[in-house]
């Protein structure tokens, strides 16, 4: 998910996407744990994914807190 697309997601959405990935994410460590994932790249981009989500989140809630 690139950044042009997280700007695009209001603050609920990007909560729920968090919590989604974030399953997904312990979800394919485990499987990766059992079976190795063809392209263990995976777990790497969703962290940056996630990271991704909660840095646009923090940056809008510095701004609404600046803007109070």
């Amino acid at each position: 998910m690139k950044a042009t697309e997280i700007r695009e997601l209001s603050n609920q959405e990007i909560l729920e996407r968090i919590d989604n990935e974030k399953t997904t994410l312990v979800r394919m460590k485990l499987n990766h744990a059992i079976t190795p994932l063809d392209n263990p790249n995976k777990l790497s981009e969703m962290r940056r994914t996630i990271a991704r989500l909660m840095t646009e989140l923090s940056q809008r809630e510095m701004n609404d807190k600046q803007n109070s």
